[in-house]
């Protein structure tokens, strides 16, 4: 003898929200057919009757009828789905990562995703390269670093940090360093159809020397405008000709200037520095010259001024720099120094050591 139906009554609520469901066009038919199935036990249809008139198995009515009276309209959505299996888990991704940490097979000198796939034998490569994006690891970018060893780090970055955010009141700070070797290339340039329809700018390949010549900045902090100056070479006598001038732009003014450990900055004994006790030098720490920054505004110079030109002479490419820093100068603003901690930081040697 079978059990009795499960008895189900709807409330006026649930009833208006069920019959919405079985009129609408828009409805799903999943939750159509569960809403008829519904109201249909709600009225005293028998299970059987309710399968018959829908073509559907006896069990499948007596699950939603069921459903419904446990669990109310909630009870008529489908359940989560726990989904594929995983088939490479935490396991397959330690195997990836301490292979990393492996040297390469002998003729290759790094990995990629291939060859750990082929290295390791039974993980396809389209599951290495997923779990290698997912620890945000991209074995083909490289970045190039020059770590700072200077004992006296700390001191001499915040002596010059100070002097960005803080900098002595009725004082000029200035960030001073030289663009040596700065090559005059004489080439054809133009612009190319590619096949895909878009034009680009191209140069050719081979070029004509023309010469070099050295520019010395000094990048002002407080109004970001520069000083330059141009030399055949980078002595020290070129050097204290480019302070001299700086000297006279701020007569009777205290000036800080900051500057690299470049030999010609800092003799043994600077008679200069003597002459000029208005001049108070301050060094970055050895190979941390990103702190000084004249060396972003000679980036500035470069992608804007000297990247893809063609000069015809090493005067011409002498009057492109003094063009663009009278530009420049025009509608200069200082940069906005945030950092008050800075500390140089060395590369883990293991993805094991980065992971920690």
């Amino acid at each position: 003898m079978a059990a009795p139906a499960i008895a189900v009554s709807v409330s006026n609520a649930e009833r208006s929200r069920l019959e919405g469901w079985e009129r609408s066009h828009t409805t799903e038919q999943r939750l159509a057919f569960r809403a008829r199935v519904v109201l249909a036990a709600a009225g005293g249809e028998g299970s059987a009757s309710i399968a018959r008139r829908e073509g559907v198995r006896l069990s499948t009515v007596s699950t939603w009828r069921k459903r419904f009276a446990e669990q109310g309209i909630a009870g008529l959505q489908d359940q989560r789905r726990s989904g594929r299996p995983q088939t490479y888990g935490p396991t397959a991704e330690q195997r990836i990562l301490a292979k990393l940490d492996e040297a390469p097979p002998e003729g290759y000198g790094s990995w990629n995703g291939s060859l750990l796939a082929q290295t390791l034998g039974d993980i396809p490569a389209d599951q290495v390269w997923r779990i290698l994006r997912r620890n945000g690891i991209q074995l083909q970018r490289r970045r190039n670093w020059c770590i700072s060893t200077d004992p006296e780090f700390a001191p001499k970055a915040a002596e010059i940090v100070g002097l960005y955010l803080d900098p002595p009141e009725n004082a000029v700070v200035l960030c001073v360093d030289e663009k040596p070797h700065i090559q005059a290339l004489e080439r054809a340039q133009g612009y190319f159809r590619l096949p895909n329809g878009k034009a680009v700018r191209g140069q050719n390949h081979e070029y004509k020397r023309h010469g070099t010549s050295t520019l010395f900045a000094a990048f002002e902090v407080r109004t970001g405008k520069v000083h330059g100056m141009h030399a055949q070479r980078r002595r020290r006598e070129e050097f204290l000709a480019f302070m001299n001038d700086i000297v006279n732009a701020y007569e009777g003014q205290e000036i800080h200037v900051i500057l690299d450990n470049l030999s010609t900055h800092k003799p043994k004994h600077d008679q200069w520095l003597a002459r000029h006790p208005n001049v108070h030098l301050h060094f970055t720490p050895t190979h941390a010259s990103w702190l000084n920054q004249v060396e972003v505004w000679f980036s500035i110079l470069s992608g804007q001024a000297l990247k893809h030109s063609s000069f015809t002479s090493v005067q011409a490419l002498i009057q492109r720099i003094d063009d663009f820093i009278a530009v420049y100068n025009r509608k200069a603003r200082p940069f906005q120094w945030k950092a008050k901690d800075v500390r140089p930081s060395a590369p883990k040697t293991t993805i094991a050591q980065l992971r920690k």
